[in-house]
């Protein structure tokens, strides 16, 4: 037997069956929304992961290929790692639901979304977002919950509550937020241009949808909920920080923390804790945890000066920026090059120009997105933080924030027909101390113009952070946070735009949620910080793209063809075309509906190429002058090929003014001639001359 729980949801049914599949977890949700059937369960150890110093969460979505009736591609035939989607819907659930966890909860919890059917109205993402919260909220895991998530979308200038996929491939806004009964938890945004005021808005609409999802979920508790379990606390003892005060005293630990340098700031962290480490060396429960004892105490100590005192460890005032420098053309030879530096947050981009055949082709659930053209990525290198550490790849984080520069940017990129280049933009983390993300969108929006990139407007990104109090009113905003503001603060809440809206955002907190007020005062402190970004320091490195892109850089050229002529340019298994590419060294891109983009580095050989190509798509005209080759010669005249699989004959009447006996006494095969088209003859065919070429001209 199993309960079923249903409510209306934007014009939707959603379905949760409780009971019905997956007993053994601690709790479990199979819910349907449309046709979109997750399977979302929560599984938590029995007792505290020995050594660690943090919450072990881990949230997987699983992208199963037959919920949209596919076959995974290339050979295994199985999913593989999981797709950038995939962990970015992850890094979206995890965000407003490890806040809610206990603070002192150390049992590994694992949050998995098994997607088992996607219907195109309903998005998947959505739907294991809000299983994964009910999964936990009647399990006997410990939470503060319950939290919901809605989707906003923005078509025609409508506000489309969780939109189906295509309107929210195709619209102007993608925005999801996570709320708990009282707060917003959680902001998600990529939009084109979005006005701040417009983005409030949609921000509360979803808030408010949120508090019937919750209703929904606590109804649903009450009936099948299982009680919370009991844990092992692994809080700090406050006697230890008794003891530890009368060592090192709070002015001490400010002196401390109180400065703009990172390395100084840990040298002085260090020799506190070695200090410490000595007077205790005969206490082994104080040892095992003083770790994580030093780091409250600087974390007690820093929010302290923020909220009482209004000083930041660095000297600077609540909104101001950090020293800002920013230049270009820093790497010889590349395409586009650029480098930001906020701090000591330091990033260097590179952006690639590419044929549109090195496209980035995309096998996922969603129908509507299957290639990307613009492609961010970021790397977060150890010494970037002074650490040695072996590279092993981009991890979750890494793809976030490539994701996050990436969304910021998408929405001033020219089209395909403007600009029919693929492109790609690498962000360097050279040195790192707070908001790597938003100084990689400085770094890449400047890349992209000094390679020449007609980018529709400039975008800066700037990221505020929070500290709290004990009431909803006793709280500090904080512009351009570095790392320790972000590590001992309550918020990091990015947002990227243009002068004229925002283009993405992301909010990360470590509190139960934000009132009204704060994300106003978040929003508006972001938009000034940009603004005088893009003002006074990134136009004054470059106000606005290159008009021809680098030297180095591949060359397109793009015409229209007759889409019933495709098969003409490609010829019998690519012999035309590979043929256009060996005498021109160029790379010819051709699509479905005509369009062909020519590709190389030397501008005649894409003009030849281009000529060939309209030759051969272009029925030749009484009247039309060409030039040709000669590539055979018979008895009754010459056969010249104007384009590789386009060719023409002059009969030897046609040949010269004077009467020949012989071909060859005039041509030879691999001459250059001018012909003109005669027309058709009697039998239908198209005739050339070489004798009226002067009469014609």
């Amino acid at each position: 037997m199993y309960k079923s729980y249903s409510m209306e949801l934007a014009g939707r049914t959603l379905t949760v069956d409780i009971g019905r599949v997956a007993a053994q977890t601690n709790g479990a949700a199979f819910i349907k929304y449309g046709d979109t059937t997750v399977l979302s369960t929560a599984t938590a150890a029995d007792k505290p992961r020995d050594g660690v110093d943090f919450f072990p969460l881990s949230v997987e979505f699983e992208e199963k290929m037959y919920s949209v009736g596919k076959i995974p591609g290339g050979f295994n035939k199985r999913e593989g790692k999981a797709s950038e989607n995939a962990i970015l819907t992850d890094r979206v659930i995890d965000r407003p639901m490890r806040p809610l966890f206990p603070k002192d909860y150390r049992n590994d919890v694992t949050l998995n979304n098994l997607v088992m059917s996607v219907d195109p109205e309903c998005r998947p993402e959505i739907v294991a977002m809000i299983g994964t919260a009910l999964a936990v909220h009647i399990s006997d895991i410990p939470f503060d919950g319950p939290c919901a998530m809605t989707q906003m979308g923005l078509v025609d200038g409508e506000f489309i509550v969780n939109p189906s996929q295509k309107q929210w491939d195709d619209g102007d806004l993608q925005l999801t937020v996570a709320s708990t009964k009282e707060k917003v938890i959680m902001i998600e945004a990529g939009a084109n241009e979005i006005p701040e005021d417009k983005m409030i808005e949609a921000i509360y609409k979803c808030h408010d949808i949120n508090q019937t999802i919750i209703e929904f979920m606590d109804k649903i508790r009450e009936e099948v909920g299982k009680p919370k379990h009991e844990y092992e606390s692994c809080a700090i003892p406050e006697q230890m920080f008794e003891d530890i005060k009368k060592i090192v005293t709070p002015e001490q630990m400010e002196e401390a923390v109180f400065t703009d340098e990172k390395q100084k700031r840990e040298a002085n962290i260090n020799a506190i804790t070695e200090q410490l480490e000595e007077a205790f060396a005969d206490n082994e429960e104080y040892l095992a945890v003083l770790g994580e004892a030093v780091y409250q105490y600087q974390k007690k100590t820093v929010r302290k000066m923020i909220l009482k005192d209004h000083k930041r460890p660095d000297g600077r005032a609540i909104n101001q920026i950090r020293p800002l420098a920013a230049e270009v053309d820093l790497i010889p030879r590349v395409h586009g090059s650029a480098m930001f530096t906020r701090g000591q947050t330091q990033i260097c981009d590179v952006v690639t120009l590419a044929p549109l055949s090195e496209i980035q082709k995309i096998d996922g659930l969603d129908a509507n997105v299957t290639t990307k053209r613009y492609m961010h990525h970021y790397n977060f290198p150890a010494y970037s933080v002074g650490e040695t550490k072996v590279s092993r790849g981009p991890g979750r984080r890494e793809i976030g924030h490539g994701a996050l520069a990436e969304k910021a940017l998408v929405p001033v990129l020219p089209s395909v027909e403007e600009f029919p280049y693929t492109i790609r933009a690498v962000s360097e983390t050279f040195e790192s101390n707070g908001s790597t993300s938003m100084a990689s969108t400085c770094a890449s929006c400047m890349s992209l113009m000094a390679a020449g990139v007609p980018i529709k407007s400039m975008v800066a990104g700037i990221s505020c952070g929070l500290v709290t109090g004990d009431t909803d009113d006793d709280f500090v905003v904080l512009t351009d946070i570095q790392g320790l503001e972000d590590f001992f603060g309550d918020m990091d809440f990015k947002v990227t735009g243009t002068h004229e809206g925002i283009t993405a955002i992301q909010m990360d907190i470590k509190i139960h949620g934000l009132t009204r007020p704060i994300v106003e005062e978040a929003i508006a402190r972001t938009r000034e910080a940009r603004l005088y970004i893009m003002d006074e320091v990134m136009s004054k490195a470059i106000a606005e793209p290159r008009k021809e892109v680098s030297e180095w850089a591949p060359k397109i050229e793009q015409i229209t063809i007759d889409p019933a002529k495709i098969g003409d340019v490609v010829g019998q298994k690519g012999k035309t075309i590979n043929e256009i590419i060996d005498r021109t060294g160029v790379k010819i891109d051709i699509t479905d509906d005509g369009a062909v983009s020519v590709c190389g580095t030397d501008k005649e050989m894409i003009a030849k190429a281009i000529e060939m190509i309209k030759i051969i798509t272009t029925d030749f005209e009484q009247g039309q002058i060409l030039e040709g080759t000669v590539v055979s010669i018979k008895e009754f005249g010459a056969f010249i090929e104007f384009a590789p699989g386009k060719e023409g004959m002059v009969h030897i009447s046609k040949i010269a003014n004077e009467r020949i006996n012989r071909v060859e006494d005039v041509l030879t095969l691999g001459d250059k001639v001018k012909v003109v088209c005669l027309g058709k003859d009697k039998m239908g065919r198209i005739s050339f001359s070489m004798k009226d070429v002067k009469q014609a001209e």
